[in-house]
């Protein structure tokens, strides 16, 4: 049993790009992120799924740049995490678009499976849903770091129940 952890209550998946994923592990990493993160249990976020076309759609709209990519994040209530011993953010996250499609394509290049890279894009938007960024060297040591560590817990404690 993990101890100190539940499943939080606002982890919705919507899976409209037709490529088959198993969804309760995207949304119990996310899940298990958020309480590392020390974000609320009943905070909301939500994963969608989407196909290489609609993936383009909205990275031209809301980037500027053409052709699909990986993950889209799109915060609402801007909350932080509430780590080392800070209190806990509570509201709604918003929203992570992922691309499956682009996803496999990237885990073959990389020799792990779809649903590692789909896990790891999964914590990989919630924390820029949470504010971290990766564009100064200083900002991609730590949250790459960041998500490397809770990547390597949430395996680590894969075979246990909440």
């Amino acid at each position: 049993m993990m101890l100190g952890w539940k499943m939080p209550v606002g982890v919705e998946l919507n899976n409209e790009s037709g490529f088959p994923v198993e969804e309760e592990s995207l949304q119990r990493v996310v899940a298990f992120a958020m309480t590392q993160l020390r974000v609320h249990s009943d905070a909301e976020v939500s994963l969608v799924l989407v196909d290489e076309a609609a993936m383009e759609d909205l990275h031209v709209q809301w980037m500027g740049e053409p052709g699909p990519t990986d993950v889209l994040s799109f915060p609402m209530d801007e909350l932080r995490p509430g780590l080392d011993g800070g209190e806990e953010s509570l509201g709604i996250l918003g929203d992570i678009v992922l691309c499956p499609t682009v996803a496999a394509n990237q885990a073959e290049a990389a020799g792990h499976s779809v649903m590692a890279e789909l896990r790891m894009l999964s914590v990989h938007g919630l924390l820029h849903l949470v504010g971290f960024d990766h564009a100064e060297p200083a900002e991609e040591k730590e949250m790459f770091g960041l998500q490397g560590d809770i990547l390597a817990l949430f395996d680590a404690r894969a075979g246990e129940s909440p």
